[in-house]
């Protein structure tokens, strides 16, 4: 597939060099064994990528998330699955944008150099589901600490995470603002797994190391509350734009990868003497999605540049989302039907990939969610729920 001039060559040499040391061997066997890629995110760590977001006075690179979406982009674009790690880059904004001095200083050093990870987020539960402001674990204040007690549900990457951004209710649901009285706190999931936190595995169709969480009586130091008591919903959805934004330049990189496969197979796979690729039913499928993926790509652009430039950025982000996973998940279709067979074959990654980039139709928002907030904020129309 022919390449335009893409922007960011430094950032995508590199990474792309980085990525050639982990061949699709490592990330098949990986994926077999259902095990966590660990030599490749401590690469990662070690070259300063996953650092991309934290600003040099805390030993980051200052970058915006243009840049980071492009890190994230090339690691699927080569083959990987950026959903290991991605969560370092959009979780360690919320403690940025809106911790103290002190627990910035505490922890963003640690995360730049690699010895703390911050890749996970407490925030789904089962009964909530996408409705974040039904949620129904509790932070109750006891002097100089929170107990906290409740469930979540569809946590990830809390096994390998030092840190955890969660989400909990601070005060009861009122009459008023369905998003008041809910709170963010940093949690130490060293001291907290076992005195208080239970992790249970789920077992589920991508390797993506997921969990349910139980809270009982789990005791959080005070000083560990990120910003005000009361404001973490907003707090939240302020981070949401940059996650929509780097899971997009994540399809983006998946669309990529399915292209640049099942155009080479389809170029050189012959079946009743002709390459299949001569085929218009084959060519046309392919070219319709690479041409929703140019389109997904610029959308995906604009949403970083608006949110960098500290602009109004909801809207295309959501549309970022929403058209890359579609995109994406088209491209993957065409891949794994052109190549028959083989497709399903792990031996050729088009199966994992093919059921990696499928979970982008429902987390970390859904499709409809996407949609409904198009049709209420963009449209005028009725709110829908």
């Amino acid at each position: 597939m022919k390449r335009r001039d893409e922007g960011h060559a430094e950032i995508r040499a590199g990474v792309r060099a980085l990525c050639a040391e982990f061949p699709p061997e490592y990330f098949r066997e990986i994926d077999a064994k259902r095990a966590y890629p660990e030599a490749f995110v401590e690469a990662l760590t070690r070259a300063g990528w996953l650092a991309a977001l934290i600003p040099a006075e805390y030993g980051g690179s200052g970058l915006g998330v243009t840049e980071a979406s492009v890190i994230m982009e090339e690691i699927n674009r080569a083959g990987g699955n950026a959903g290991a790690c991605h969560g370092q880059m959009y979780n360690m904004g919320t403690l940025l944008r809106h911790g103290s001095a002190e627990q910035k200083q505490r922890y963003l050093p640690k995360i730049a150099r690699g010895e703390l990870r911050l890749q996970s987020m407490g925030v789904t539960e089962p009964a909530a589901g996408t409705d974040t402001t039904a949620i129904r674990t509790t932070a109750v204040r006891k002097g100089d600490r929170y107990l906290v007690n409740g469930q979540k549900v569809w946590i990830s990457r809390v096994q390998h995470s030092d840190l955890m951004i969660l989400l909990a209710r601070t005060a009861p649901a009122g009459a008023g603002k369905r998003s008041a009285g809910l709170s963010i706190f940093l949690v130490d999931l060293r001291e907290a797994v076992g005195r208080g936190l239970t992790v249970r595995p789920i077992a589920n169709m991508v390797n993506h190391e997921t969990n349910e969480l139980f809270f009982d009586n789990l005791e959080i130091p005070a000083e560990n509350l990120i910003g005000e008591e009361g404001r973490g919903f907003g707090y939240i959805l302020d981070g949401l734009n940059a996650e929509r934004a780097i899971i997009a330049a994540e399809c983006i990189g998946d669309g990529y990868w399915f292209i640049d496969k099942v155009t080479k197979y389809a170029g050189e796979r012959v079946v009743f003497g002709r390459p299949i690729g001569q085929n218009q039913g084959v060519q046309f499928p392919i070219a319709e999605a690479y041409i929703e993926l140019e389109a997904a790509n610029l959308m995906r652009f604009e949403a970083c540049r608006l949110f960098d430039a500290g602009l109004p950025c909801g809207t295309e982000a959501n549309m970022a989302k929403h058209l890359a996973a579609k995109a994406s998940w088209e491209a993957a279709n065409a891949c794994l039907q052109f190549h028959g067979g083989f497709g399903f074959a792990a031996d050729y990654d088009v199966e994992r990939k093919f059921r990696e980039t499928r979970l982008y139709q429902v987390a970390p928002i859904s499709t409809n969610l996407i949609l409904a907030y198009v049709g209420e904020h963009v449209l005028g129309l009725p709110r829908s729920f």
